[in-house]
């Protein structure tokens, strides 16, 4: 099959897209399939053999400059100037946008693709794609309507929810393009009821399949460093529950000799690096960011344990990682965090999301007890083994295109023929 696999940002080593749409075309390649990914900035890497197609937005957000105010030569059309504006009244323009831009890139190459795969853009531009003919599958990795309410809970002020709540204004068009996708992939049984309940989407539509870990994520051969803890955050941003990690930290800081190194870009003078400095933090604490894949499995296999504190994931593809590099984990019981896992004590701890003592006493717990550690981490990583590959993402995917290849044309699809989505 001809795939156009669309990405409205797809960061390389930080963040599920990115992620996604590489470990994705590179596995649908390797079964024979010709792969184009389409994607705006920050681009992604790719491996051999999968085309890239810039589809360039003004970057508005990128680094080290965000919300920047581009200069009027850098206006190319109307579409830029609604990016502009949007961004200008506090709003997120990006999904809209780009989906404006990749469906008037794709239209007169209609005849090149087979299927288009949304990954999680859901912008009107999407619809008109589907409308011209091609055959649409749509990734959607969790609704961002959790991550809107955690935010809205932290917000401090009115004015401060009020400006939230016009950033995430695209979820009203997310939920509309939804509700008329054709077929949605998602990772987790907790992602697909919150998908329904959120957007609205009709459950016949959605099918699991969950993400793969890449090979590179093995054991460590060096000894882990005594009292490292690792935290991963995709994002600076309250959902990820960094503070909560903080606090507890602050109280393990207190009775040992621990560090933490959390894997994230904080925002300058941002909510966590106002905590680290009021908890008096800045000698145990460093963050990690801007690194390879490489580094980052060193990263991983270097601590004791890691720690996942999130209030909320889809899937949460760190915490697989993890797993793979048979490092011992704490999780909350948030999302769908207990499915990557399994049951609790089998390969992880897990703790109620942004529960503080909990937290901490189940980090002690475990650093005093190296055999159960390593219990843990092999456990894991047998389950990784198990349950997580994108060989078998990249199978599954393919035969939904074949499905609504086939719904599209009016054809059934051949008797026993259909994935089992696990």
């Amino acid at each position: 099959m001809r795939v156009a696999l669309l990405s409205y940002r797809s960061k390389p080593h930080c963040g599920g897209q990115g992620v996604y749409v590489r470990h994705l075309s590179r596995e649908l390649t390797a079964l024979g399939h010709e792969v184009e990914v389409f994607s705006g900035q920050p681009y992604p890497e790719l491996d051999p053999g999968v085309r890239l197609t810039k589809v360039p937005s003004l970057d508005l957000y990128r680094e080290p400059d965000p919300f920047r105010t581009p200069h009027w030569r850098e206006i190319r059309d109307l579409v830029d100037v609604e990016e502009v504006l949007t961004m200008w009244t506090a709003g997120f323009p990006e999904p809209k946008t780009f989906s404006k831009r990749v469906a008037k890139v794709l239209r007169p190459r209609l005849d090149d693709f087979d299927v288009v795969h949304d990954n999680q853009v859901l912008g009107y531009g999407i619809l008109d794609i589907r409308e011209a003919g091609l055959p649409l599958v749509t990734t959607l990795h969790h609704p961002i309507t959790f991550d809107r309410r955690v935010d809205l809970a932290a917000a401090a002020t009115w004015r401060k929810r009020l400006t939230l709540r016009r950033w995430y204004g695209f979820l009203r068009m997310q939920g509309k393009v939804a509700r008329q996708a054709t077929r949605i992939l998602t990772p987790s049984e907790s992602s697909a009821r919150d998908i329904v309940l959120d957007f609205g989407v009709d459950p016949e539509r959605i099918q699991v399949i969950p993400l793969g870990v890449d090979d590179v994520f093995v054991p460590p051969t060096e000894p882990r460093v005594p009292g490292r803890i690792v935290a991963m955050a995709s994002a600076d941003a309250p959902i990820k529950g960094v503070s909560t990690l903080l606090e507890a930290f602050a109280k393990l800081r207190t009775e040992r000799d621990v560090e933490l190194l959390l894997v994230t870009r904080p925002q300058p003078g941002g909510r966590t690096e106002k905590l680290i400095e009021s908890l008096g933090l800045a000698d145990s604490v460093r963050f990690v960011h801007g690194i390879t894949d490489a580094d980052l499995v060193e990263v991983m296999g270097s601590a004791e344990l890691a720690c996942v504190p999130s209030l909320y994931e889809g899937f949460s593809l760190p915490t697989a990682e993890l797993m793979a590099c048979e490092t011992p984990l704490v999780v909350s019981r948030a999302g769908a965090i207990p499915e990557v896992v399994g049951p609790d004590g089998l390969c992880a701890d897990l703790v109620e999301p942004g529960n503080v003592d909990q937290l901490k006493d189940a980090i002690a717990a475990l650093l005093d007890d190296p055999e159960r550690r390593a219990a843990l981490g092999r456990a894991g990583r047998q389950r990784v083994l198990e349950r997580f590959s994108w060989r078998a993402v990249a199978r599954t995917t393919a035969a939904a295109y074949d499905d609504v290849i086939r719904q599209a044309r009016g054809e059934r699809a051949p008797a026993g023929t259909e994935d089992d989505p696990c």
